[in-house]
Protein backbone atom coordinates (compact mmCIF):
# COMPACT_ATOMS: atom_id res chain seq x y z
CA UNK A 1 0.00 0.00 0.00
CA UNK A 2 2.58 2.56 1.10
CA UNK A 3 4.99 1.65 -1.70
CA UNK A 4 2.19 2.20 -4.21
CA UNK A 5 1.46 5.68 -2.90
CA UNK A 6 5.16 6.57 -2.77
CA UNK A 7 5.38 5.79 -6.47
CA UNK A 8 2.19 7.81 -7.08
CA UNK A 9 3.58 10.85 -5.27
CA UNK A 10 6.92 10.78 -7.06
CA UNK A 11 5.24 10.29 -10.42
CA UNK A 12 2.86 13.19 -9.80
CA UNK A 13 5.72 15.49 -8.86
CA UNK A 14 7.58 14.48 -12.01
CA UNK A 15 4.57 15.14 -14.23
CA UNK A 16 4.00 18.55 -12.68
CA UNK A 17 7.66 19.45 -13.06
CA UNK A 18 7.74 18.59 -16.76
CA UNK A 19 4.32 19.94 -17.75
CA UNK A 20 3.49 22.83 -15.44
CA UNK A 21 6.78 24.54 -14.63
CA UNK A 22 6.07 28.17 -13.92
CA UNK A 23 2.33 27.59 -13.47
CA UNK A 24 1.60 29.45 -10.24
CA UNK A 25 -1.96 28.20 -10.12
CA UNK A 26 -0.84 24.65 -9.27
CA UNK A 27 -0.11 24.20 -5.57
CA UNK A 28 1.89 21.40 -3.95
CA UNK A 29 2.29 20.84 -0.22
CA UNK A 30 4.73 18.27 1.15
CA UNK A 31 5.17 17.65 4.86
CA UNK A 32 5.86 15.27 7.71
CA UNK A 33 4.35 14.98 11.16
CA UNK A 34 5.09 13.64 14.63
CA UNK A 35 2.23 12.56 16.88
CA UNK A 36 2.44 11.47 20.54
CA UNK A 37 -0.96 9.97 21.42
CA UNK A 38 -2.18 8.12 24.45
CA UNK A 39 -3.79 4.82 23.45
CA UNK A 40 -6.72 3.20 25.22
CA UNK A 41 -9.39 0.65 24.43
CA UNK A 42 -9.96 -3.02 23.79
CA UNK A 43 -10.40 -5.58 21.04
CA UNK A 44 -11.65 -9.13 20.57
CA UNK A 45 -12.34 -11.74 17.94
CA UNK A 46 -16.04 -12.38 17.43
CA UNK A 47 -15.78 -16.19 17.52
CA UNK A 48 -16.04 -16.42 21.29
CA UNK A 49 -12.89 -14.46 22.12
CA UNK A 50 -12.44 -12.52 25.35
CA UNK A 51 -12.32 -8.73 25.45
CA UNK A 52 -8.62 -7.80 25.59
CA UNK A 53 -7.61 -4.45 27.08
CA UNK A 54 -4.55 -2.97 25.41
CA UNK A 55 -3.15 -1.42 28.59
CA UNK A 56 -4.28 -3.76 31.38
CA UNK A 57 -3.91 -7.11 29.60
CA UNK A 58 -1.09 -6.52 27.12
CA UNK A 59 0.79 -3.59 28.64
CA UNK A 60 0.94 -1.72 25.35
CA UNK A 61 2.46 1.67 26.11
CA UNK A 62 1.89 4.94 24.30
CA UNK A 63 4.23 5.33 21.36
CA UNK A 64 5.05 8.28 19.13
CA UNK A 65 3.78 7.96 15.58
CA UNK A 66 4.86 9.49 12.29
CA UNK A 67 3.04 10.56 9.16
CA UNK A 68 3.78 11.84 5.66
CA UNK A 69 1.59 14.35 3.83
CA UNK A 70 1.23 15.28 0.16
CA UNK A 71 -1.36 17.72 -1.21
CA UNK A 72 -2.05 18.72 -4.81
CA UNK A 73 -4.37 21.65 -5.63
CA UNK A 74 -5.17 22.69 -9.19
CA UNK A 75 -7.43 25.14 -11.06
CA UNK A 76 -9.73 22.61 -12.79
CA UNK A 77 -13.17 23.23 -11.18
CA UNK A 78 -14.79 19.87 -11.95
CA UNK A 79 -11.94 17.78 -10.53
CA UNK A 80 -11.30 17.50 -6.78
CA UNK A 81 -8.03 18.40 -5.15
CA UNK A 82 -6.06 15.51 -3.66
CA UNK A 83 -4.53 15.10 -0.22
CA UNK A 84 -2.64 11.99 0.87
CA UNK A 85 -1.52 11.27 4.43
CA UNK A 86 -0.01 8.02 5.68
CA UNK A 87 -0.10 7.09 9.38
CA UNK A 88 2.18 4.46 10.94
CA UNK A 89 0.13 3.33 13.97
CA UNK A 90 2.20 0.36 15.08
CA UNK A 91 2.57 -0.64 18.75
CA UNK A 92 4.32 -3.70 20.18
CA UNK A 93 4.70 -5.05 23.69
CA UNK A 94 5.68 -8.10 25.72
CA UNK A 95 3.93 -8.90 28.99
CA UNK A 96 3.08 -11.70 31.45
CA UNK A 97 -0.65 -12.42 31.49
CA UNK A 98 -2.68 -12.09 34.68
CA UNK A 99 -5.70 -13.82 33.10
CA UNK A 100 -6.43 -16.36 30.41
CA UNK A 101 -7.05 -14.75 27.03
CA UNK A 102 -8.78 -16.26 24.01
CA UNK A 103 -8.17 -14.61 20.66
CA UNK A 104 -9.00 -15.88 17.18
CA UNK A 105 -9.55 -19.42 18.45
CA UNK A 106 -6.29 -19.63 20.39
CA UNK A 107 -5.93 -19.59 24.20
CA UNK A 108 -3.10 -17.78 25.98
CA UNK A 109 -2.84 -18.95 29.59
CA UNK A 110 -2.36 -16.85 32.71
CA UNK A 111 1.26 -16.66 33.86
CA UNK A 112 2.71 -17.09 30.38
CA UNK A 113 4.53 -14.37 28.48
CA UNK A 114 2.86 -13.01 25.36
CA UNK A 115 4.27 -10.72 22.72
CA UNK A 116 1.74 -8.53 20.94
CA UNK A 117 1.84 -6.49 17.74
CA UNK A 118 -1.00 -4.05 17.24
CA UNK A 119 -0.76 -2.35 13.85
CA UNK A 120 -3.51 -0.04 12.61
CA UNK A 121 -1.41 1.77 10.01
CA UNK A 122 -3.50 3.35 7.28
CA UNK A 123 -3.53 5.73 4.35
CA UNK A 124 -5.87 8.70 4.06
CA UNK A 125 -6.85 9.69 0.53
CA UNK A 126 -8.87 12.90 0.61
CA UNK A 127 -10.72 14.20 -2.46
CA UNK A 128 -11.98 17.71 -1.73
CA UNK A 129 -13.16 21.02 -3.17
CA UNK A 130 -12.31 24.51 -1.93
CA UNK A 131 -15.50 26.33 -0.96
CA UNK A 132 -13.64 29.43 0.26
CA UNK A 133 -10.07 30.49 -0.52
CA UNK A 134 -9.18 33.81 1.07
CA UNK A 135 -8.28 34.74 4.65
CA UNK A 136 -10.74 31.99 5.49
CA UNK A 137 -10.13 28.63 3.79
CA UNK A 138 -12.95 26.10 3.77
CA UNK A 139 -12.64 22.67 2.17
CA UNK A 140 -15.17 19.85 1.90
CA UNK A 141 -14.92 16.39 0.41
CA UNK A 142 -14.49 12.69 1.12
CA UNK A 143 -11.76 11.05 3.21
CA UNK A 144 -11.14 7.42 2.24
CA UNK A 145 -9.26 5.58 5.00
CA UNK A 146 -7.43 2.46 3.80
CA UNK A 147 -6.28 0.25 6.67
CA UNK A 148 -3.44 -2.19 6.03
CA UNK A 149 -2.29 -3.66 9.34
CA UNK A 150 -2.56 -6.61 11.68
CA UNK A 151 -3.20 -7.75 15.23
CA UNK A 152 -0.91 -10.57 16.35
CA UNK A 153 -0.45 -12.39 19.66
CA UNK A 154 2.50 -14.76 20.10
CA UNK A 155 3.36 -17.02 23.05
CA UNK A 156 3.10 -20.79 23.27
CA UNK A 157 1.09 -20.38 20.08
CA UNK A 158 0.76 -17.61 17.51
CA UNK A 159 -2.32 -16.17 15.85
CA UNK A 160 -2.86 -13.14 13.66
CA UNK A 161 -5.77 -11.22 12.15
CA UNK A 162 -5.10 -8.98 9.16
CA UNK A 163 -6.75 -5.57 9.20
CA UNK A 164 -7.76 -4.76 5.63
CA UNK A 165 -10.62 -2.28 5.81
CA UNK A 166 -11.81 0.72 3.77
CA UNK A 167 -13.88 3.37 5.56
CA UNK A 168 -15.11 6.52 3.73
CA UNK A 169 -15.90 9.67 5.74
CA UNK A 170 -17.13 13.18 5.12
CA UNK A 171 -14.15 15.57 5.23
CA UNK A 172 -14.35 19.18 6.43
CA UNK A 173 -11.38 21.50 6.93
CA UNK A 174 -11.33 25.15 7.97
CA UNK A 175 -8.44 27.61 8.39
CA UNK A 176 -8.51 31.21 9.57
CA UNK A 177 -5.47 33.38 8.78
CA UNK A 178 -4.64 35.94 11.46
CA UNK A 179 -4.11 39.33 9.75
CA UNK A 180 -0.57 40.38 8.79
CA UNK A 181 1.17 37.81 10.96
CA UNK A 182 1.62 34.53 9.09
CA UNK A 183 -0.12 32.72 11.96
CA UNK A 184 -3.36 30.80 11.53
CA UNK A 185 -5.77 28.61 13.46
CA UNK A 186 -7.65 25.69 11.97
CA UNK A 187 -9.50 22.45 12.40
CA UNK A 188 -10.14 19.24 10.47
CA UNK A 189 -13.18 17.05 11.08
CA UNK A 190 -13.56 13.58 9.57
CA UNK A 191 -16.33 12.35 11.84
CA UNK A 192 -19.32 11.45 9.71
CA UNK A 193 -19.37 7.96 8.24
CA UNK A 194 -20.94 7.66 4.78
CA UNK A 195 -22.72 4.48 5.89
CA UNK A 196 -21.03 2.02 3.53
CA UNK A 197 -20.18 -0.43 6.34
CA UNK A 198 -20.61 -1.17 10.02
CA UNK A 199 -17.17 0.07 11.09
CA UNK A 200 -16.81 3.73 12.15
CA UNK A 201 -13.99 6.25 12.57
CA UNK A 202 -13.81 9.65 14.22
CA UNK A 203 -10.78 11.75 13.31
CA UNK A 204 -10.36 15.41 14.26
CA UNK A 205 -7.58 17.96 14.78
CA UNK A 206 -7.36 21.43 16.28
CA UNK A 207 -4.24 23.36 15.31
CA UNK A 208 -2.25 26.58 15.50
CA UNK A 209 0.32 27.22 12.79
CA UNK A 210 2.69 29.64 11.10
CA UNK A 211 3.57 29.87 7.39
CA UNK A 212 6.35 32.14 6.12
CA UNK A 213 6.27 34.12 2.90
CA UNK A 214 8.53 31.45 1.39
CA UNK A 215 6.03 28.63 1.97
CA UNK A 216 7.81 27.00 4.90
CA UNK A 217 5.39 26.26 7.72
CA UNK A 218 4.93 24.60 11.09
CA UNK A 219 1.79 23.70 12.99
CA UNK A 220 0.84 21.90 16.17
CA UNK A 221 -2.19 21.02 18.21
CA UNK A 222 -4.40 18.17 19.37
CA UNK A 223 -5.37 15.15 17.28
CA UNK A 224 -8.04 12.63 18.31
CA UNK A 225 -8.61 9.37 16.46
CA UNK A 226 -11.05 6.62 17.45
CA UNK A 227 -11.83 3.40 15.62
CA UNK A 228 -14.65 0.92 16.04
CA UNK A 229 -14.23 -2.08 13.78
CA UNK A 230 -17.26 -4.36 13.57
CA UNK A 231 -16.43 -7.88 12.36
CA UNK A 232 -13.55 -6.71 10.19
CA UNK A 233 -12.07 -10.09 9.25
CA UNK A 234 -13.25 -11.54 12.59
CA UNK A 235 -11.98 -8.53 14.56
CA UNK A 236 -13.87 -6.01 16.72
CA UNK A 237 -12.18 -2.95 18.22
CA UNK A 238 -13.08 0.00 20.41
CA UNK A 239 -9.99 2.21 20.46
CA UNK A 240 -8.97 5.80 20.98
CA UNK A 241 -5.73 7.66 20.23
CA UNK A 242 -5.51 11.17 21.68
CA UNK A 243 -2.52 13.51 21.94
CA UNK A 244 -0.45 16.42 20.66
CA UNK A 245 1.11 16.61 17.19
CA UNK A 246 3.66 18.75 15.38
CA UNK A 247 3.88 19.05 11.58
CA UNK A 248 6.38 20.70 9.30
CA UNK A 249 5.70 21.39 5.64
CA UNK A 250 6.71 23.28 2.53
CA UNK A 251 4.03 24.84 0.34
CA UNK A 252 5.00 25.74 -3.23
Amino acid sequence: MKQTWTVFILATIGILHTNTVGADFVGINIGAGHWSPSLSGSFNSNNGGTSIDLNDDLGINDESQTSLVFTLEHPIPVLPNIRYQGFALDSTSSSTLDNDLNFNGETFSSGNRVRSNFDLSHDDIVLYYQLLDDWIDLDMGVDIKLFDGEVELSGDTTTRVDVDETIPLLYLSARFDLPYSGFYIGANFNNLSLGLGDSTVEDSTLKLGYESNYGLGFEGGIKTFSLELDDANNLDTDLKYDGIFLNGYYNF
